[in-house]
């Protein structure tokens, strides 16, 4: 599995990672693109993507807008990857290589005509591969958020409304990026 530097994860999350990676096919892997996620950096893209959304939809009011926001970008009370307890991955193959999966990561509803939803009508090599990874990580007590095909958590406020437990297992932190 590799990670891109600088990731970080809670330990609960690394190991069902670990656990999903075993119960993938041989000669395919993960690669882990993004952990933890500061409150700046999720205001930021928040802000970003309300400004492209703006554009798009000149008359909407503020209250639409963070409609239309909150259904790609979580807000940051609810946001998984600032509580460390989401990953953005995608498959690679022996050689390293990504996998095709029927968008880029962080394709946004918009750039990829909605491809970037994990249900979208996509062709049947992405469709295979989604497959793929949604039986790994599903087996191992990940939830996908359905908006984002390689958007997976555990233990975040998500994850328990689709589990039925009682409460999320983690809540927002502050962590410190090792230089």
């Amino acid at each position: 599995m590799a990670f891109e530097p600088g990731v970080l994860v809670r330990s609960g999350l690394a190991e069902r990672l670990i656990e999903a990676r075993a119960a993938l096919l041989c000669g395919v892997d993960f690669k882990v693109i993004e952990g933890h996620r500061s409150l700046a950096a999720q205001r930021a893209i928040i802000e970003e993507y309300t400004g492209g959304l703006r554009a798009l939809h000149p008359s909407a009011d503020a209250v639409e807008l963070e409609r239309l926001s909150s259904r790609f970008v979580a807000p940051v009370a609810v946001a998984p990857h600032v509580a460390s307890a989401a990953v953005d991955l995608t498959l690679v193959g022996a050689d390293g290589a990504e996998l095709w999966m029927g968008t880029a990561v962080d394709a946004t509803p918009e750039q990829s005509n909605g491809a970037c939803w994990f249900g979208a009508d996509v062709d049947a090599e992405a469709r295979r591969n989604r497959t793929v990874l949604a039986e790994a990580l599903g087996s191992a007590g990940l939830v996908n958020y359905p908006t984002e095909w390689w958007h997976w958590s555990y233990g975040d406020r998500y994850w328990a409304l689709l589990t039925g437990a009682e409460h999320a297992l983690y809540a927002p932190v502050e962590a410190v990026v090792p230089a």
